[in-house]
């Protein structure tokens, strides 16, 4: 059954609001995450946080004033070569998370072990951006570089992406020590798995395509019984070139054994292939 939505989601200004609100947030989490987690333990993992980590035990330099001067020229950069979609929101977290990374720099430290850094530092930078990302902007900085990169080399964006955060890892490991090269591979690790969470979410959710002979009563069951939707797709025998259509069905992880001992109790030979179904958008899943 559909969810009503509410005044404020369908409201533009609410809306629009709601983004910018995210982006002040999740910048805030990345750069909170950043001085009490990777700075103290120089955990590099990435980014021009991680450059401006480099710089910091290389030459004293303060990681907020280097962080500003990398990520508005990247920004002017990006808006030459790339065009204007980036917009306000973009801006908003290229010159508020230095902004934060000024204001917590005096931070004492959480944790002093580097694992624990780079973990929990890569948890919390990854926590920041995804929730930066759900409010459709970024915080500039290399992603820029990589989206230049990829216009005028033809490169993937995600090559584009690993070929900066890996000279950024190098660059660690030569100036602090291969160890610390090493905690920084953790802490990218960590953040990109954490992004994805964030994105994603934590439910997760079953794709079953089902081959049975008894099709109609097997949809019949699903629709009735486990009260979701079912979609017939037009399929044939590889060995017998005849006309096997095929049930698709999404349910939640919870209704997945329902399903399985339904299908099976209809036809027992049925053939059934499950796959995760990572995110699904739409009525009785995530509305958004």
């Amino acid at each position: 059954m559909k969810k009503r939505k509410g005044n404020h989601e369908s409201n533009p200004k609410w809306q629009k609001l709601s983004e910018y609100i995210q982006v002040v947030i999740g910048s805030s989490i990345v750069a909170i995450a950043f001085n009490v987690f990777l700075l103290p333990n120089e955990v590099a993992s990435g980014g021009v946080s991680g450059i401006s980590t480099i710089l910091k035990g290389l030459l004293g330099w303060e990681p907020a004033y280097v962080q500003w001067a990398l990520n508005i020229p990247l920004f002017i950069a990006g808006l030459i070569f790339l065009g204007l979609q980036f917009g306000y929101k973009t801006l908003v977290g290229t010159i508020f998370l230095p902004f934060v990374v000024y204001l917590t720099r005096d931070w004492e430290p959480w944790t002093n072990n580097p694992l624990l850094g780079a973990l929990f530092g890569g948890i919390g930078v990854g926590l920041g951006l995804g929730i930066v990302f759900r409010g459709k902007a970024s915080t500039g900085g290399t992603d820029l570089a990589a989206q230049i990169i990829t216009k005028f080399t033809g490169f993937t964006l995600g090559r584009s992406v690993a070929m900066i955060d890996g000279l950024i890892v190098l660059s660690a490991a030569i100036v602090f020590n291969v160890e610390k090269g090493l905690y920084a591979l953790i802490g990218l690790y960590v953040t990109s798995k954490t992004i994805d969470l964030v994105q994603i979410g934590f439910g997760r959710s079953k794709m079953a395509l089902i081959i049975t002979n008894r099709k109609d009563e097997v949809r019949e069951g699903i629709l009735n019984k486990i009260d979701r939707g079912v979609t017939k797709l037009s399929a044939y025998g590889g060995y017998t070139d005849s006309e096997r259509p095929i049930l698709m069905c999404v349910v939640d992880q919870t209704e997945f054994t329902k399903l399985k001992q339904l299908v099976r109790s209809i036809d027992p030979t049925a053939f059934i292939v499950v796959t995760d179904a990572s995110e699904v958008v739409g009525e009785g899943f995530n509305e958004a």
